[in-house]
């Protein structure tokens, strides 16, 4: 079972870029056995997100907080933040069922774009198949999901 993390910590926004991040107070080569990046499982007060701790060219490893994290808790650089960070060993992987994967199999192209989206938006598009209760619902979304990927969109 897995290590929890629990720290307040203090939102610091980066310069130009709407962009910003809280630093992890742990010393990450002893808490995990490396320097590198670590994908971990984290909430910010309450809200659940899962990211990599990084280091880059920074003093010690950080957290980035998305905007949308930023805007589903009200938070801006300078608040204080309440952070649960658990590493995170599940597989960032998502079942396609098999008639959506034929569909993306014969447009290589849109196949590589759904592969590359981010794994929040492949779950996205195949909850939204899975959850038809009709055949036929479930054919017109998954014709409705190519198209939409074929103009590179994503289910928002």
């Amino acid at each position: 079972d897995m290590k929890t993390y629990t720290f307040d910590a203090t939102i610091i926004g980066h310069g130009q870029m709407n962009a910003a991040f809280i630093e992890f107070p742990y010393d990450v080569e002893k808490e995990f056995g490396t320097n590198g990046w670590v994908k971990v499982r984290a909430t910010f007060d309450g809200f659940e997100y899962r990211g990599s701790l990084a280091k880059m060219d920074h003093h010690c490893h950080f957290l980035i907080m998305t905007q949308a994290v930023r805007k589903a808790i009200g938070k801006q650089p300078g608040d204080t933040v309440h952070v649960t960070i658990q590493k995170d060993d599940q597989p960032r992987t998502v079942e396609v069922p098999e008639d959506f994967r034929k569909k993306l199999d014969e447009n290589p192209e849109v196949q590589t774009f759904f592969d590359d989206l981010a794994l929040t938006h492949r779950k996205e598009y195949v909850r939204w198949i899975t959850e038809a209760k009709r055949p036929e619902t479930r054919e017109r979304r998954i014709n409705k999901a190519i198209e939409m990927l074929t103009s590179k969109q994503k289910l928002s």
